[in-house]
């Protein structure tokens, strides 16, 4: 369906702000069929990510700065997702030994369980939005999303 029809716009609206429009729209429908699956497991898209950057790191821990420079949503406050995920269980939270001022975290043994559990799932979503385009529709869109976004 047009971006128009969605937005039941009966005026012309010009190509870059069609665009704009329509990557935000896909945003949203991607977002909130991930959010759903992230809902039944009491996550948040962000304590989701940082969960991710975690057991990227393979075991060596990360501190906030790390975290805060991978995260997708630059916006987000780490510390306080931190400290929701560790009242899960899923992170564990220590002071550097040398330096005292950092703090260091760590995925725990639930976390890595709970993202194994949640991969499986989060595969077919993202399968299922590339479902209508071609591997190389795919590659496609991925360059041009990445310079579009280069301003």
């Amino acid at each position: 369906m047009k971006i128009e029809e969605i937005i039941k716009s009966n005026s012309p609206i010009s190509i870059e702000k069609r665009t704009v429009l329509n990557i935000m729209f896909t945003q949203n429908v991607v977002a909130e069929a991930f959010n759903e699956i992230l809902k039944s497991f009491d996550l948040s898209v962000e304590q989701f990510n940082v969960l991710r950057i975690l057991r990227g790191q393979k075991g060596k821990p990360a501190n906030m700065c790390v975290i805060q420079e991978r995260m997708i949503a630059k916006t987000s406050n780490t510390t306080r997702l931190v400290d929701k995920l560790l009242l899960k269980g899923l992170v564990n939270r220590e002071v550097c030994e040398q330096n005292r001022r950092k703090m260091e975290i760590t995925i725990t043994e639930k976390g890595l369980n709970l993202l194994a559990e949640l991969d499986p799932k989060i595969e077919a979503h993202e399968k299922l939005f590339g479902y209508n385009l071609t591997p190389e529709e795919l590659e496609n869109l991925n360059n041009l999303l990445e310079k579009y976004r280069t301003i």
